[in-house]
């Protein structure tokens, strides 16, 4: 079971063993969904495995196959009177990851001010670039 791969140090580990309380919203054998504590929109919401990692790609696939299903239904229904919604998840500091526990963020966008806001500073890259940097991802697949 997935909870055996749980740390005694990590936030969220504890709240998955309800060492600490959270405003759950649902949870399967593999996943927990919670209401964020800091939300940037009503119903900001978190899915986080039952299994103990920092990264995305330490999770194992039936934990991820588990938790995006979860995302899916968590998005629908908390955003209560919001059609749009962002789904993140960072992997690392640089990535802006501060809790060292993976975590999809489910974020409900019901108007400009609320919600997510990011930018997205585009680079303009050569088609050979993309050429070179696309043969450098297909050796490590």
């Amino acid at each position: 079971m997935a909870n055996q791969h749980l740390t005694d140090d990590c936030l969220f580990c504890k709240i998955i063993r309800g060492e600490i309380p959270s405003c759950k919203i649902a949870e399967t054998d593999k996943s927990y969904c919670f209401l964020d504590i800091n939300p940037l929109s009503e119903g900001h919401a978190l899915v986080i495995p039952k299994f103990h990692a920092e990264f995305l790609h330490q999770v194992p696939d039936d934990i991820l196959a588990d938790m995006l299903p979860l995302a899916k239904k968590v998005a629908l229904a908390s955003g209560l009177d919001a059609s749009q919604y962002n789904i993140l998840q960072n992997n690392g500091p640089l990535a802006h990851q501060v809790v060292k526990h993976v975590h999809f963020h489910i974020i409900p966008k019901p108007d400009a001010k609320q919600g997510l806001q990011i930018g997205w500073p585009q680079q303009v890259i050569s088609q050979d670039d993309l050429k070179t940097t696309l043969g450098r991802i297909k050796e490590k697949l």
